[in-house]
């Protein structure tokens, strides 16, 4: 039965209002910048579908992500901080999502709704790891971080047209653009939905404009071609570097237009079906803008803890609900998404759960801010967090932050702790921290509680979850190298060995099969490591899959990895599939 939310606050252009549960549509896009829309003041860019939909829409100008991808999902999705999931990086075993964590898929899948997503998860591409696992009950999905990238299906390699995605878990070839493919299904899942009588989430987090950028949408990168760039171009860039630059940008906003023209096609489903009203359709991207470019005035860009990195526009429409075309100036966070979507659909929490992030709907609404509070970002390489590394603390009008470096810690250790007045200084271009030392002494207190809170509170030395194998629902097992964890070399060079993190379902034998990261140049042997015990095969020259049969493995955790050795050289598999 459906339950019914009552508003008893009002604004002066929206009255009290009695609605059923919502539908809600969560839209965001991969690596588009603070600066990549037009009514940002982009000259360049067209986005005239999220133009219109700003203006339609609450704006949340100082609403805050992690500065890369898999943080920001899992404390979207979770309500928490991400170092308390264990996705606190982007790859090598590093952006797997703790089983244990609720998500808001969970949540209002409880409270009736029929949940989906459809494009980018990043928080674990095996079981029990899988959107599927965590709440969403249609899913269509690409693995990994990105297409593109070592986690890709074999014949599915940097495809994003006709690109080859996992439906429920499944492998599907599909046809036509990705970004063109997540909203179709998306549309599809929303009058299927409507059709059986249930309220609906869907999440819509598309993997553009992340890149590798050698395949976009051929009419708008003929257009952007046509166009002046220079405009928007860092400054100081010269022959060949210029004109790649220029190119670069060129497909990125490609892929942003595809971006806006869907977004146009889903509001205008909404208004075809009657759902608009019905619908509360938000939208934001998950870090900064992949590359120098126009950024609005802010400084930085994705990996960066400067506002360039870590800043979003959030945009809210719900018609007759929230009033259209305001700007709510408390900050908010990717933690605040969950407790806010709970509220607006009547969702209770499971019993237990501690949620970081606090309810968004009375800045929404326009009731007034909230209570001020400090916003920590911090999100760095490694595999443990560690403390004043990367890390940026906003609270009230004053930002704090130690760009130290997402990778590493810079040219030098000893990076200082920069003070910023955003009210005065929006482009963090004076640092005040010598003028007010008392503010600074009061942030980084604030600062060190906070760590000390997100690092006790998780065995995060634990390692990542576990992959498990050997269920009868999932009997075949990919596993790439998005998720196993390096012991030595580049994470997916050529030269790196690593292993896979396992749980063993119960005690039996497997079929292993291991595919090379190329065709072996000489003779050679593949050498398997799993349950316990090591396995050797003679591989050919030229011979590329190799396949273990009968491997024993008793039930609980392991480690599996499998190593082409040629002489004194030893390189790890590119993917390995576990089966029963």
């Amino acid at each position: 039965m459906r339950c019914f939310l009552i508003l008893l606050a009002s604004v002066a252009s929206v009255g009290s209002c009695v609605f059923a549960q919502p539908n809600v549509v969560l839209v965001m896009s991969d690596d588009q910048g603070y600066g990549d829309f037009g009514y940002m003041g982009n000259p360049v860019i067209r986005t005239p579908s999220l133009d219109a939909f700003a203006r339609q829409s609450v704006r949340m100008e100082s609403f805050y992500v992690c500065p890369v991808c898999a943080p920001t999902r899992a404390s979207l999705l979770t309500g928490r901080w991400h170092m308390r999931t264990r996705a606190i990086d982007t790859y090598v075993g590093r952006a797997m999502m703790d089983t244990d964590e609720v998500t808001v898929a969970e949540v209002l899948r409880d409270a009736g709704y029929a949940t989906g997503i459809f494009g980018k998860w990043h928080l674990g591409d095996c079981p029990p790891m899988r959107p599927q696992d965590q709440g969403f009950e249609e899913t269509l999905v690409h693995r990994g971080g990105g297409i593109g990238q070592s986690s890709d299906p074999i014949g599915g390699e940097r495809k994003y047209t006709d690109a080859v995605l996992f439906a429920n878990g499944r492998r599907v070839q599909t046809t036509g653009y990705c970004t063109d493919v997540y909203f179709t299904a998306a549309l599809d899942f929303i009058d299927r939905s409507r059709a059986r009588g249930r309220p609906f989430f869907c999440y819509i987090p598309t993997n553009a404009p992340h890149g590798p950028f050698h395949d976009v949408p051929k009419e708008l990168l003929r257009a952007y071609k046509q166009t002046d760039l220079d405009p928007v171009l860092p400054k100081g860039l010269r022959g060949d570097r210029r004109n790649k630059e220029r190119d670069k940008l060129a497909r990125v906003y490609a892929m942003i237009s595809n971006v806006d023209e869907n977004v146009g096609r889903l509001l205008a489903h909404l208004d075809r079906r009657g759902l608009a009203d019905e619908t509360l359709v938000v939208f934001l991207t998950d870090n900064g803008a992949n590359g120098a470019r126009f950024n609005a005035g802010l400084r930085g860009w994705k990996g960066h803890v400067h506002e360039g990195g870590i800043r979003t526009p959030l945009l809210v429409r719900w018609p007759g609900h929230l009033p259209a075309g305001t700007v709510a100036r408390t900050p908010g966070a990717h933690i605040d998404l969950l407790p806010t979507l709970t509220e607006v659909c009547g969702a209770g929490l499971p019993d237990g759960v501690r949620l970081d992030g606090q309810s968004l709907l009375g800045a929404w609404r326009g009731d007034g801010g909230m209570p001020e509070r400090a916003l920590v970002i911090q999100c760095h390489r490694g595999d443990q967090p560690i403390a004043e590394r990367h890390a940026a603390i906003r609270q009230g009008r004053w930002k704090l932050v130690r760009p130290s470096g997402f990778a590493g810690e810079g040219p030098g250790k000893d990076v200082p702790w920069e003070l910023y007045d955003l009210a005065a200084d929006p482009s963090e271009e004076s640092d005040v921290v010598e003028r007010h030392p008392a503010v600074a002494r009061r942030m980084r207190a604030a600062y060190a509680a906070w760590f000390k809170d997100v690092t006790t509170t998780r065995a995060l030395d634990a390692g990542p979850p576990l992959i498990r194998v050997g269920t009868s629902h999932e009997p075949d097992v990919v596993l790439t190298r998005q998720d196993w964890r390096r012991r030595s070399g580049r994470p997916w060079g050529g030269g790196t060995h690593g292993a896979w993190y396992l749980d063993v379902a119960a005690g039996m034998r497997f079929r292993v099969k291991v595919r090379l990261l190329r065709a072996a140049a000489v003779d050679g042997e593949v050498r398997l490591r799993f349950g316990g015990m090591t396995h050797s095969k003679s591989v050919s020259k030229g011979v590329q899959e190799v396949v273990f049969l009968g491997i024993a493995a008793d039930q609980g955790p392991t480690e599996l990895e499998a190593t082409l050795v040629t002489g004194e050289r030893g390189v790890g598999a590119f993917q390995v599939t576990v089966s029963r």
